[in-house]
C-alpha cells in the first residue's frame, strides 16, 4: 500500500470514529454504528482507489451503505480488496465501556478472504510463540507451550477471552492450567491483536468470534509478525450452504493469518473511540477533539501510531 494512500485511509477512520463518539454512553448502538457507516462511506468517496468492500455491513439485501460487493473510492487508482468495521464494538459505545475502535484492512483484489458473516473459532499468539499452537492440541497443552516459547511461567500468562455463556467451559480449562483470564465485553479485533504487541499484557486469544473480526485481526497480526489460527464454525445447514456459495466446502479448515490476508500489500487502519488495548479512545479539549489511530503496512513491516488534534 502507498504511504500516501495509507494517510487516506486515516483521514477515514478517524470520521468514522469521531461520528460514533457523539453517542458514547447514549445507549443507542444502532444510531451509532449508522453514524459511522454514514461517515466512512462518504469519506471513502474521496479517496483515489478502485476499491470493493468483500467485509462490510452485510449482504446488499441487509445493508444499504458498505454492504458486500460494493464499489467504493473514485474508481480510480489502485484496485483493492477492502475489509471494514466502522465501529468494532457498538455496545462498547453504547454503554461507555472500553475497547471500541473504527478499522479498515485492505489488500490488493482477491487478497481478503470474504466469507459470510459467522462464527469463527480463533487462536490468537504474538512472534515469539508463533507455530507453538493448534487447534489439535488441549487447552492446556497450548498454553504450556505457549509458556515455554515466551519465557513465562504459566500461573503469569493472561489469556483473552469474549465474555460470552459459551465460553464457560474454555474459561475453566484455563483456569485450570494454572493462567489467567482476561474477559472483555466485545471485540475480539484489538485484543487479537494485543498479541503480537510486548507491552499489552495479553499473551494469548482462545474463544470464539466473529469471522468479520477474524479478517480484520489476521491483516494486523500478519504486519506483526503473529499468528493468528481460524476456523469457521457454521451455525447450521443454511451457513454451510452460504459457505458453500463462495467456494467454501470445507468447515473444518484451519485458516492462518496468510489465508485471510494473503500476500505482502496488506494494511490495517484502525482509530480508537474508547480506551482499549490497542489505542486509547478520543480525547476532547476546549478546542480539539484528538484521535489515536494506528496505520501497518505488511511490506515495510512498519506500524505507525498516529496523533491528531481535529479543530471543533
Amino acid at each position: 500500500m502507498d504511504r500516501n494512500l495509507a494517510l487516506e485511509f486515516v483521514r477515514v477512520t478517524e470520521a468514522g470514529a469521531l461520528a460514533a463518539a457523539v453517542w458514547i454512553g447514549k445507549g443507542d448502538k444502532n444510531a451509532a454504528d449508522g453514524a459511522a457507516v454514514s461517515e466512512i462511506r462518504a469519506r471513502f468517496a474521496d479517496v483515489a482507489i478502485d476499491g470493493v468492500v468483500v467485509i462490510g455491513e452485510g449482504e446488499k439485501d441487509e445493508a444499504p451503505e458498505l454492504y458486500v460487493g460494493e464499489r467504493v473510492g473514485m474508481g480510480v487508482g489502485p484496485v483493492i480488496d477492502i475489509a471494514v468495521d466502522p465501529l468494532e464494538c457498538t455496545n462498547s459505545v453504547a454503554y461507555g465501556v472500553p475497547n471500541a475502535i473504527s478499522v479498515i484492512a485492505t489488500g490488493p483484489r482477491g487478497s481478503l478472504l470474504s466469507a459470510p458473516d459467522m462464527y469463527m473459532d480463533k487462536i490468537a499468539v504474538g512472534p515469539r510463540a508463533v507455530g507453538r499452537v493448534s487447534f489439535d492440541n488441549t487447552v492446556a497443552r497450548n498454553i504450556e507451550s505457549v509458556s515455554e516459547a515466551i519465557q513465562k511461567p504459566i500461573a503469569d500468562m493472561t489469556v483473552a477471552v469474549l465474555d460470552r455463556p459459551r465460553h464457560e467451559p474454555l474459561i475453566a480449562q484455563i483456569r485450570d492450567a494454572g493462567a489467567r483470564v482476561r474477559l472483555f465485553s466485545d471485540g475480539d479485533v484489538a485484543f487479537a491483536i494485543a498479541c503480537s504487541q510486548d507491552d499489552s499484557g495479553i499473551d494469548m486469544l482462545l474463544g470464539v468470534g466473529g469471522s468479520t473480526e477474524g479478517v480484520l485481526a489476521a491483516a494486523a497480526v500478519k504486519c506483526l509478525g503473529g499468528e493468528l489460527l481460524t476456523r469457521l464454525v457454521p451455525k447450521d445447514d443454511a451457513q454451510i450452504k452460504r459457505l458453500a456459495r463462495v467456494g467454501i466446502t470445507d468447515v473444518s479448515r484451519v485458516y492462518t493469518q496468510d489465508d485471510l490476508a494473503v500476500g505482502n500489500d496488506v494494511s490495517f487502519t484502525a482509530t480508537g473511540i474508547i480506551d482499549g488495548p490497542l489505542l486509547k479512545g478520543i480525547r476532547e479539549t476546549f478546542t480539539h477533539h484528538i484521535t489515536h489511530s494506528v496505520v501497518m503496512r505488511c511490506r515495510s513491516k512498519t506500524v505507525r501510531f498516529i496523533e491528531t488534534y481535529h479543530l471543533k
